[in-house]
């Protein structure tokens, strides 16, 4: 399976003009390509296509006067910048076609040197390991980095990242063997919240630690001051840096947070089980700024590609499943309830329930069926389908290995 890892770099002065060179010519390659299949989509062209793409806006146009400055940078960096606009279009064809799942996807858009976050991708070719611990990438040169941990094998691909408030950033891609834990005994399910952040199938309540909210008195302060300050002006910009570096904090606050609580519950059960929340919904509703700074999805994709990198069997319950009408106890359907409605007690056998812990345990005995059922499409009580659950790892990326060849970049410690 790929897995990514990300580790901060602090390039020196002459490197960073090197990367914000790299950044803005790989931006101009993607929207000279993408003005090209514009025009030719307006005029009833033909689709141009990659090969004739790089000839002309790479090769040609670095002999020019206007784009000599490409001949500057790698030209790796180039070609994959070609490489992601097509992944882009396949992306948009696919959702037009209903061949891509979830959420259409748009046509790509123009890229501006204003964006937040500006990158450049690369292969094999144009980065290497060193023996010393930097990182050595192409017309760059050797960039400090801050090992965190090994790499658990050699990279296939390398993507340098500069965020909103400066900050740079290495992510490699590569090639994992699954880390299979002992089997265990114990499953759960475990019902997301507000109140509690997840409440897990056995009674226990994981808090919410509510990030967001905690920084929102100097996040007040720093938008206050980012408003007075005149657009376009020195003293604003540095006060945007301000800002962003406190939304990063919250960010990485959360991030982490996610990942501690997400592998503790994959290393103490066999088996995970979720409910499906329509989370882009709940972020249109007056609750929307807490449902973001809990930030489900993300904790649900760290279960889902933990559990497939430690062997764990994960599911998810469809979001019509009703957990919270059932009676984990005698099965019974007490019908719907308030929000306000914390406990109840049920008009079947007597049972006093607690309402997030009665939830956590019905998703429980549907994961239990659903695994039972191998996974295949199947009812539930509401009589709405339960796709198969998924596996992928996190946030993979397609890299750049070569067939036949094993890459030669060393694995350096931290």
């Amino acid at each position: 399976m790929q897995l990514r890892y990300n580790y901060r770099v602090y390039p020196d002065a002459s490197q960073r003009r090197a990367l914000a060179r790299a950044f803005g010519c790989a931006r101009v390659v993607w929207n000279d390509c993408l003005r090209d299949r514009k025009r030719a989509h307006a005029a009833g062209l033909p689709y141009v296509t990659s090969a004739e793409l790089s000839r002309l806006r790479i090769t040609q146009a670095k002999h020019t006067e206007e784009r000599a400055w490409l001949a500057e940078v790698s030209a790796v960096a180039l070609q994959q910048s070609l490489r992601d606009l097509d992944t882009a279009y396949k992306n948009f064809f696919d959702s037009l076609k209903g061949k891509r799942q979830g959420r259409k996807v748009g046509p790509p858009r123009y890229k501006s040197k204003k964006d937040t976050r500006q990158s450049i991708r690369l292969n094999t070719n144009a980065f290497s390991l060193q023996e010393n611990g930097t990182v050595y990438v192409a017309k760059v040169g050797n960039l400090k980095v801050k090992w965190s941990r090994r790499l658990p094998a050699a990279p296939t691909s390398l993507t340098v990242t500069k965020d909103s408030c400066g900050r740079y950033f290495l992510s490699f891609v590569l090639d994992a063997d699954p880390d299979l834990l002992p089997r265990l005994e114990t499953d759960a399910g475990i019902d997301l919240g507000l109140s509690a952040f997840a409440v897990l199938s056995d009674g226990r309540k994981i808090d919410s630690p509510r990030f967001l909210r905690r920084a929102e008195k100097k996040l007040k302060r720093l938008q206050r001051e980012l408003s007075r300050k005149a657009r376009g002006s020195k003293n604003r910009a540095k006060a945007r840096i301000k800002v962003a570096r406190q939304h990063a904090k919250v960010a990485d606050r959360r991030r982490d947070w996610h990942h501690k609580a997400s592998t503790q519950i994959i290393r103490d059960n066999q088996a995970v089980y979720v409910e499906n929340l329509a989370v882009s919904g709940l972020g249109r509703t007056r609750l929307a700024k807490s449902v973001h700074d809990a930030g489900w999805s993300a904790f649900v994709g760290m279960l889902q590609y933990k559990a497939a990198l430690h062997g764990r069997t994960f599911a998810k319950v469809d979001r019509a499943f009703p957990s919270s009408q059932v009676c984990s106890a005698c099965g019974f359907r007490d019908g719907p309830k308030l929000l306000h409605v914390r406990e109840w007690t049920c008009g079947e056998c007597g049972t006093v329930h607690d309402r997030d812990h009665n939830a956590a345990r019905n998703v429980l005995f549907e994961g239990r069926r659903i695994v039972a059922a191998g996974r295949a499409e199947t009812l539930n009580t509401c009589g709405a389908p339960v796709r198969r659950a998924h596996l992928p790892a996190e946030r993979g990326e397609a890299g750049s290995p070569r067939k036949g060849q094993t890459t030669q970049a060393r694995i350096p410690g931290p």
